[in-house]
């Protein structure tokens, strides 16, 4: 008699898929990883932009040009497509399951959990699909090697600062590799583990002012600032370009209305009646991000009878950079895959998660503003604190693939040893200098008129 379901009938036990993944180093060794070198043919870093602002706002890609050349690492930031287009270069392990897809330091960050929990976690996956666990690993230690430059460390502390995150991700990946997947289901890096944490990762204090810091940036707190009343109706407050009405008001007003209800539908039985609680009130486009700058993004002011805020982003979604190089994603709609990717990675997902078309048949998903959300701005940090930010955010990346696909396998790949974290260092310090080369070309591109870049307007932000 059929179950009528997929579920398999068996499944390979940990030890053999451990014994998989340790035979993989036969064909794929791990000091592999350590190597970066760009082939002949690699394309133009302003070529590939251009091909990723295809259908972007046209008015704003001098401002995201502008973001990119601030450093370094933003340049790393928005360049996500040329990475990827690298890493498809490289030796892979064929070892897959649901990655960040866009893995550097500033995609991690404090947040508050449904139960109203602070906790740290990957906060970013407009790029997010099915793909080689390595990948989010490489982009994370390419980014703190880079952060780390900007800072103006020396190459041997850049290096082992590269190989301190592989390490972080490496033995907590084996601690979470014995955990059954419901176990596993309920981690979280929630501010108690953090601020109880017995290694020295983050120091007491600094934990306690983050801690403090995400406390107070709930929307109730902020709303004044995002505000003002207009005849007597609450409304954004207009700093073009980063936040602004559109001329075409009305027009906009009803697309946001229809995009609201596909949301809606997208959304489980019971946070329909929550949303249906609230009344929407005003919507504008709001600037956000690196590389995200020019797609078109939106913030929602709804309010409660008794005018109690919920502020809901609206972000376009575009097919993944990862998908060119790795295969369609079975979302079809890319919306979906950003939720989907988001609600299996993350410990815990925004309450408000969910997805919509708009008329012209571009997708959007919808998440929560800024709840108790946090980050750290590691370019104006110290080398103690990037360190120890780093190495957090190491941990967390272990956290999520332990969740998302198979640990098992992974940890027997990498063993107990330590050939992945010098491998991951030397391909960090590799990469860093990629990364200095097309910053240097897009300075150039600048320079030469090639690129547009405008200037940055008061109250930067890019940050979402």
């Amino acid at each position: 008699m059929s179950s009528g379901t997929n579920l398999p009938s068996s499944l390979p036990t940990r030890s053999e898929r451990q014994a998989a993944g340790k035979a993989l180093r036969e064909s794929v060794p791990r000091s592999a990883h350590a190597a970066w070198k760009p082939p002949a043919d690699r394309a133009d870093i302003v070529a590939l932009l251009e091909e990723s602002n295809r259908d972007r706002v046209p008015e704003l890609i001098s401002l995201r040009y502008r973001r990119m050349l601030q450093s370094p690492l933003a340049c790393l930031r928005g360049s996500a497509i040329a990475m990827a287009a690298d890493l498809a270069t490289l030796p892979k392990t064929n070892l897959r399951l649901q990655i960040c897809g866009d893995c550097h330091l500033q995609n991690f960050g404090w947040f508050a959990s449904p139960e109203r929990n602070l906790i740290f976690d990957v906060n970013d996956f407009d790029e997010t699909l099915n793909g080689p666990w390595e990948w989010d690993v490489k982009r994370l230690v390419a980014s703190v090697v880079v952060a780390a430059r900007v800072l103006n460390a020396s190459k041997s502390d850049q290096q082992a600062l590269g190989q301190a995150v592989a390490r972080e991700y490496r033995q907590h990946l084996a601690e979470y590799e014995p955990l059954a997947p419901l176990e596993m289901w309920y981690v979280r890096l929630d501010s108690s583990t953090l601020l109880n944490n017995p290694t020295d990762i983050a120091s007491n204090e600094r934990s306690q002012q983050i801690v403090d810091a995400a406390r107070q940036r709930t929307i109730e707190k902020l709303l004044p600032k995002m505000t003002e009343r207009k005849d007597g109706q609450l409304r954004f407050k207009d700093r073009p370009p980063l936040v602004s009405h559109p001329p075409d008001f009305d027009r906009y007003l009803n697309e946001v209305h229809g995009l609201m209800q596909q949301y809606r539908a997208t959304l489980s039985d019971e946070r329909r009646v929550l949303l249906d609680r609230y009344r929407l009130v005003d919507v504008a486009d709001k600037v956000v991000g690196v590389g995200s700058v020019g797609l078109r993004c939106g913030i929602v002011l709804m309010l409660d009878p008794d005018d109690a805020p919920l502020v809901l982003q609206i972000k376009e979604a575009r097919a993944s950079v990862l998908e060119k190089f790795l295969g369609r994603s079975d979302r079809t709609h890319s919306g979906h895959r950003i939720v989907h990717g988001q609600r299996v990675m993350q410990a815990a997902s925004d309450i408000f998660l969910g997805w919509a078309n708009d008329s012209q048949g571009r997708s959007f998903y919808f998440r929560q503003l800024r709840d108790m959300k946090i980050s750290v701005n590691v370019e104006s940090s110290s080398l103690t604190e990037l360190d120890e930010y780093a190495r957090l955010c190491g941990w967390a990346l272990a956290r999520a693939h332990a969740k998302s696909g198979d640990a098992s396998a992974i940890t027997g790949y990498l063993g107990t040893g330590t050939p992945f974290d010098e491998a991951l260092g030397e391909f960090g310090m590799a990469y860093a200098n990629q990364v200095d080369r097309d910053f240097e070309a897009l300075q150039n591109a600048a320079k030469s008129g090639r690129i547009v870049v405008a200037e940055e307007p008061e109250g930067n932000s890019s940050k979402s």
